[in-house]
């Protein structure tokens, strides 16, 4: 699967949310801070591995679909990657 230029920079946010994270510690921030900052690194990568997913999804259906064959068996996958993740 290719990654375009939107997922690449999703991830590059994640790094410097996780580097913030770090410094963070570093400068001993207090829990409720370095939780909260926590949080929304996991959010961020929820929220990019639903965009890897649909989007490869959204690419093997279309592909099937100009073969006829089933995809059933595409989305069960997908699904159980989205479940897997959390």
């Amino acid at each position: 699967m290719k990654y375009d230029a939107k997922v690449k920079n999703r991830v590059k946010r994640i790094e410097g949310q996780v580097r913030g994270l770090l410094k963070m510690m570093e400068e001993d921030k207090e829990c409720r801070d370095v939780v909260n900052q926590m949080s929304a690194v996991r959010n961020a990568l929820d929220r990019t591995i639903a965009v890897i997913v649909s989007e490869n999804l959204e690419q093997c259906i279309r592909k099937e679909m100009e073969t006829g064959e089933s995809s059933e068996d595409l989305i069960h996958e997908a699904v159980n990657l989205l479940v897997k993740s959390r």
